[in-house]
């Protein structure tokens, strides 16, 4: 009888071996650059990826799994795949074939359960071309006939495909909130003459964090600012916030810029600023230090001029702008901030943000801050500049980037003006100047 009992016992361990796990649903995310696809799994799977050409496929092999889903119900609109093709192996595992219409570099990882889904297995298809990419970001600079720039603010909303971010008590996305958000502010900053708005992402598809960065750099930004929706364990927190970078989040970045050579061929300071390139470290970690410590300060003045306009329309969860090591805040040259724009977590807030009034309020706040803040330090070259210079009797403005050699007082000399007045016209606090910087001059 007992070994009758182990026999059985036995054979059960064997059945569920064989098992194994289960396919039970895929999801797909089309991206400008990427081809998210995800396969809903019952337990962790593990599997192996690899590349076949002529014509050009996928193969995910599946150990001890089986299919109990529909491949031929995912929409492929967008997407590099033509077709999705599967068939059980070797008796036990699951072998899935992505028919492509080009070749494509495959990244595969698994992901734990969350708010939202189980199991994953997750299989990203790269655009290793980049032409879908490229496309959706040629460099921005408007400019009018006489040459005045529009200032370009890249607005990043948070999150995005597979993560959902924060899910309030009643089921509201982060992502869903913060896209029409974000999309709603872009369409307040391009009615406005002197802006172009550009958006990181404009669906639901999930854009890496480093990437957000580049895509700013891509647009030639002037301001970068990233939309979330805050979260907490209870649902008492609310409130809006603003964030700009930490110091302690901006030795990291400067120690990582130094440390990757692919970095050193960039320009800090945007366009005509200053390569790292065939620097010495020293040199390149003062350029960068210089170059990060304007950026902050630039950022926590927008970010200041944005939390007074949010705080009155909504209830502010601290009263000054915050700084935090976010990776998206990381860029040397750009200024960049986040704005959590509330509690997702807590009822009220939940309900406003996923109401478009709300969402209406706070954009148009936020739009406020950025304009009170660019008419009053403009960039140098755009039409706020040309303006405010107009404003103050001048007829006309002119650029000068500094060369080896060159100090305040000889600039001035030679331009039949004052140290003192270039000192005002350049918002400078002293007369000291760097190789590569960029004045502005009054012609008048």
């Amino acid at each position: 009888m007992r070994l009758c009992i182990l026999f059985f016992l036995a054979m059960l361990v064997s059945v569920a071996a064989q098992a194994g796990t289960r396919v039970e649903g895929a999801r797909l995310w089309p991206a400008p650059d990427h081809t998210r696809l995800v396969l809903d799994t019952a337990g962790l799977v593990e599997h192996n990826v690899f590349s076949l050409s002529s014509p050009p496929r996928l193969v995910i092999d599946l150990k001890n799994t089986a299919l109990q889903t529909d491949f031929g119900a995912v929409d492929l609109t967008g997407s590099p795949i033509r077709s999705i093709r599967s068939a059980p192996r070797n008796g036990s595992d699951l072998r899935v074939v992505l028919d492509l219409a080009s070749d494509i570099k495959p990244r595969s990882f698994v992901l734990e359960p969350n708010q939202q889904y189980g199991h994953r297995l997750v299989i990203d298809l790269i655009d290793e071309e980049g032409s879908r990419l490229e496309r959706a970001t040629s460099p921005t600079v408007t400019q009018d006939s006489a040459g005045k720039r529009d200032i370009i603010v890249v607005i990043d909303a948070g999150h995005g495909g597979e993560d959902p971010g924060a899910i309030g008590p009643k089921g509201t996305r982060e992502k869903d909130v913060v896209l029409r958000m974000a999309k709603r502010l872009a369409d307040l900053i391009n009615s406005k003459p002197g802006f172009t708005a550009k958006l990181t992402r404009t669906g639901d598809y999930y854009v890496g964090l480093r990437n957000r960065t580049l895509l700013a750099r891509k647009y030639n930004a002037d301001l970068f600012v990233s939309v979330h929706a805050d979260a907490f364990r209870t649902p008492q927190p609310r409130g809006a916030s603003v964030f700009a970078l930490s110091q302690r989040g901006a030795t990291s970045e400067t120690a990582r810029w130094l440390a990757q050579s692919e970095n050193r061929s960039d320009l800090i300071g945007g366009a005509g600023g200053v390569s790292l390139d065939g620097r010495d470290d020293m040199l390149a970690g003062v350029l960068l230090d210089l170059s990060m410590t304007a950026s902050i300060n630039a950022s926590l003045g927008v970010g200041g001029s944005i939390l007074g306009r949010l705080g009155k329309v909504a209830k502010l969860h601290k009263s000054g702008v915050e700084q935090a090591a976010f990776v998206v805040l990381k860029s040397p040259d750009i200024p960049s901030i986040l704005v959590e724009a509330g509690f997702i977590s807590n009822p009220t807030e939940e309900k406003n943000l996923a109401s478009e009034w709300y969402r209406d309020k706070l954009a148009k706040a936020i739009m406020e801050g950025i304009e009170s803040y660019f008419e009053q330090t403009p960039p140098p070259g755009t039409l706020l500049a040309w303006q405010k210079n107009q404003g103050r009797g001048g007829h006309d403005v002119s650029h000068y980037r500094i060369q080896r050699g060159d100090t305040l007082s000889a600039v001035a000399r030679e331009n039949r003006t004052t140290v003192g007045e270039l000192m005002r016209f350049n918002g400078m606090n002293d007369d000291r100047v760097m190789v590569g910087q960029t004045i502005r001059i009054p012609s008048s």
